[in-house]
């Protein structure tokens, strides 16, 4: 085991942060070893190189058992490309080699040995360590670095260290953060008093104390700002519009240029959102830059040696350099020689659309404090310059601060993390932001269907198993089912590649697959790797499953496929028949397109690795874009996603008829379609469905039904029950009690034609009341000229009546009318009330004409006064009808005079 403790001093020369070594450590050491401490300082200070050797040469002299039990520092970083750069330029420092006293392990990749005493990991591989080794007991103190970054990882090990510290009292805990948020991790890892409880997303409570926190003056030389924003959208319905990548390109050629011409040692830094973009920008510069510059790649994409290459600054001698990046560089890594910084101001988050089964990474402004640290790497060395491609509004529209990943990802991978960690939701943990609850309980779902945890939310023993697959949950289901089904290297090679970063050429997995082992891609020793990892997981752990799902036979061809449907049922795709861009229904509901020029154009049927929101002509109109997938046949998509697959009679009522048909779907994606005859549950329950939705109006109302419901629903009005409420919402929400038989003959294939409500709504009469039903509501009047004249009661409750509208009268006043001639009424005095005298009927005196003359409820008023006036007007204009001068005492008549 390497002994000896690091040189501080030589290793923090140069370094802003080592005027604050002395203060962290007093920090520490006054807490005793298992002190805690939250460094605040901005990039390029030197704490991700200082504070990891300070914190070993603590731990090493805490004690000799300490130093006996090999206790090292463990520090993550958020990126697999900062965590390799951080070790090799600590060794570096150290003048030791990368993998003795300093070493790093990364997904597929370790230099670490028995003598390490600090080893930079990212976050995943602390959490899987944390599962197998709850108490860490080889390690003595972890640093979280670049936590205001917000990572999900990272806020999840935050939580779950801070209980680490209370059963290890000589744990060591320090977060660090490049922003003004210190305050907000240091009361969240300070410690509770004890007997405190913590709840998830609260932080401690008021009893806690604070961890102390420890900041650094920022080295920031003079930083120009200059503003040069595009004449075209940063965002097209493609994504990132390549006008504006264009402008971004160009800018930085015709800035840097400008850079050499005064200062020959500057190097710029340019900032876009994803790998695609990188390339773009990177091509176009390589055409456009100053003669002799050097364009560079850094993203998660590229080759770990080309990933050094570009971090490690300009070799002796050697030619300018323009890198491209996206936020890896941000932060969590220093790119020595960066005088000017190109921001785009773009960059990918995650995000999850519950509605659409979808979840992927956006393209969005990054915020104003990731603006200021991409800025600030402008301004190291010396004097620096930031070109924004952006105007200063869009910059004051950014967020302030990057959203937490918790907020916004799928949760699936954490919910399990969380669940074998002993707290199923995040329960009693303290996390900088509480889960979500509608995604956890959709990410706890997705794992009790695959059998990773129980009822309870507990994990199962198979949960215990996919927790241990570095992967998300359920390609790690996929990988132990895919392993009994094509084989444990077929199974392994598919889930590496779907697991990957990196982005399948056109979104063909098969065809990126054939790449990836012939090693024609940067990422394919990587992959390869990967590969191996997982074949011995599956070859360990694939006997937790049983036998296959998939019962068809499989040729190698279809190996891929088979095994992204196992990982993904939800995402099994059949092709939607029409002319025009290949469009795709998924299980899920979803319908999404493809990648114009993809190979997977002409598939009928597609396993759906990633599908994202997306607009443009490749989405098709659908609103979703199809990122990556592989083909797949009928049969084996039905094996994969078996559990989807139902068989049902779907009836429905429409154009007067019941119609039903025997379907067979997948999910949502029907496979056969065949007319049968609805039983007579089936034909009741579409019948009651098709009123439901569209009312009772598609029954139809006859005249005599539509009366009597007017007239039962005034007597409900004015005298309530017994009196039946006929509103359409409360006759449909009882149609059993009054519709039944009629219900079961619409069912057994009766058309409506044959149906009226009449008789029906008969059966709501209360009894004994409804005998005087002719009496409280009368279908007519008789008035003095002895005619019986129907009765206009108003509009029962949300309905229209047979012909849509109803008298205008009725409606407008809620009373029944009488529309009768005016001569038909002479001698009438006192004007006929109904129910029980409550209700006047309000008159339409008509012309012989039948066109109205005056509209009262006060009869002998009208023959006082306005009578005279319609007689004056009237008498030549009708001169053979009676229009006397005395209408009191005139004989009510139908009748002409001359045929009185």
């Amino acid at each position: 085991m390497a002994q000896g403790t690091f040189n501080l001093g030589v290793i923090g020369t140069g370094l802003a942060f080592a005027a604050s070594l002395s203060e962290l450590a007093g920090v520490l050491r006054a807490g005793g070893a298992a002190g805690t401490a939250v460094v605040q300082a901005p990039p390029g200070t030197g704490k991700t190189t200082l504070v990891p050797p300070l914190l070993a040469n603590l731990v090493a002299g805490s004690g000799p058992a300490a130093a006996d039990a090999g206790l090292r520092v463990v520090v993550t970083q958020p990126r697999r490309v900062a965590a390799r750069a951080a070790a090799r330029r600590l060794a570096a420092l150290d003048g030791t080699p990368v993998g003795d006293r300093v070493g790093y392990t990364v997904r597929g990749e370790r230099k670490a040995g028995p003598g390490t005493l600090v080893e930079f990991v990212t976050p995943g591989i602390l959490l899987r360590r944390l599962l197998d080794d709850p108490g860490l007991e080889s390690t003595g103190a972890v640093i979280l670095d670049e936590v205001h970054e917000r990572g999900l990882e990272t806020d999840l090990l935050l939580g779950m260290l801070s209980e680490v510290r209370q059963l290890r009292g000589d744990l060591t805990l320090v977060a660090m953060s490049a922003t003004l948020d210190a305050p907000r991790f240091a009361a969240l890892i300070g410690g509770p008093a004890v007997g405190d409880q913590t709840v998830a997303g609260a932080g401690h409570d008021d009893g806690a104390r604070p961890a102390a926190v420890v900041d650094c003056p920022s080295a920031l030389y003079p930083l120009e700002v200059q503003w040069a924003p595009a004449a075209t959208a940063r965002l097209d319905g493609r994504g990132v519009a390549r006008g504006f990548l264009d402008h971004v390109a160009d800018t930085a050629a015709a800035a840097h240029a400008a850079g050499l011409s005064r200062n020959p040692g500057t190097d710029a830094l340019v900032f876009v959102p994803g790998a695609w973009e990188v390339s773009y920008v990177a091509a176009r510069l390589r055409g456009r830059a100053a003669p002799g510059t050097e364009v560079l790649e850094l993203h998660g994409q590229v080759s770990p040696a080309e990933q050094d290459r570009a971090v490690s600054g300009r070799r002796q001698g050697g030619p300018a350099r323009i890198i491209v990046s996206t936020d890896l560089a941000e932060s969590s890594l220093t790119v020595p020689g960066v005088r000017l910084v190109i921001d785009s101001g773009l960059t990918r988050e995650p995000r999850r659309d519950a509605n659409r089964g979808m979840s992927g990474l956006v393209t969005v402004s990054c915020s104003r404090a990731s603006a200021e640290q991409r800025a600030g790497r402008a301004a190291r060395l010396g004097p620096g310059r930031v070109v924004r491609c952006y105007d200063q509004k869009a910059y004051g529209a950014a967020p302030a601060h990057v959203t937490p990943e918790i907020n916004v990802a799928d949760l699936t991978g954490a919910a399990l993390t969380l669940a074998c960690w002993g707290s199923p939701g995040g329960q009693g943990l303290a996390l900088p932001d509480a889960p979500p609850p509608a995604a956890m309980a959709e990410a706890t779902e997705v794992l009790r269907e695959l059998g990773a945890v129980a009822a309870d939310g507990h994990p199962t023993r198979l949960g215990r198993t996919l927790a241990r697959v570095p992967a998300d949950p359920r390609l790690a289901r996929a990988l132990l089912d895919g392993a009994v089904t094509v084989g444990h290297h077929a199974a392994a090679e598919a889930v590496a590649l779907v697991a990957g970063d990196q982005r399948a050429p056109g979104g063909d997995l098969t065809a990126f697959l054939s790449a990836l082992r012939v090693g024609r891609e940067p990422s394919a020793r990587r992959w390869t790797e990967d590969v191996r990892r997982l074949e011995s997981i599956a070859r360990k752990e694939s006997a937790a499953v049983g036998p296959s799902i998939v019962t068809a036979p499989v040729t190698p061809a279809e190996y891929l496929g088979v095994v992204v449907a196992l990982a993904y049922p939800d995402r099994v795709a059949r092709r939607v028949p029409g002319d025009g861009p290949a469009r795709y229904l998924l299980s899920s509901g979803t319908r999404a397109g493809l990648p114009a020029g993809t190979p997977l154009t002409g598939y009928d049927w597609l396993a759906v690795a990633e599908v994202s929101r997306a607009a443009g002509r490749d989405a098709a109109g659908t609103g979703a874009l199809i990122r990556s997938a592989a083909p797949l046949t009928a049969d084996l998509a039905q094996a994969a996603a078996g559990h989807l697959l139902s068989d049902t009679v779907e009836a429905k009522f429409s154009q007067g008829r019941v119609t039903a048909r025997q379907e067979r779907r997948l999910g949502a994606i029907s496979l056969s379609s065949t007319p049968v005859r609805p039983s007579p549950a089936e034909g009741r329950a579409a019948v009651a469905r098709a009123l439901s939705g569209e009312g009772l109006g598609i029954i139809g109302w006859s005249t005599a039904a539509d009366a009597l419901r007017r007239r039962l629903a005034l007597l409900h009005r004015e005298l309530g029950a017994p009196w039946p409420d006929v509103s359409e919402q409360a006759l449909l929400a009882d149609l059993d009690s009054w519709l039944g038989p009629e219900l079961d003959k619409l069912a057994g294939g009766a058309a409506v034609s044959g149906i009226d409500l009449t008789d029906p709504l008969r059966r709501l009469l209360p009894w004994p009341e409804a005998a005087r039903l002719g009496e409280l509501a009368p279908e007519a009047l008789k008035v003095p000229s002895g005619s019986m004249v129907r009765i206009d009661y108003p509009e029962a409750p949300d309905s229209a009546g047979p012909g849509g509208t109803g008298g205008p009268d009725a409606a407008g006043s809620g009373r029944p009318v009488v529309a009768v001639k005016l001569q038909e009424c002479f001698g009438w005095a006192e004007s006929p009330r109904l129910v029980d005298g409550r209700v006047p009927v309000l008159f339409h005196l008509l012309s012989p004409a039948r066109r109205p003359l005056a509209v009262t409820d006060d009869l002998a008023s009208f023959w006082s006064g306005p009578y005279l006036q319609v007689r004056a007007e009237m008498r030549g204009r009708y001169p053979r009808h009676p229009w006397p001068e005395d209408p009191w005492t005139a004989q009510a008549t139908a009748r002409t005079k001359a045929r009185m």
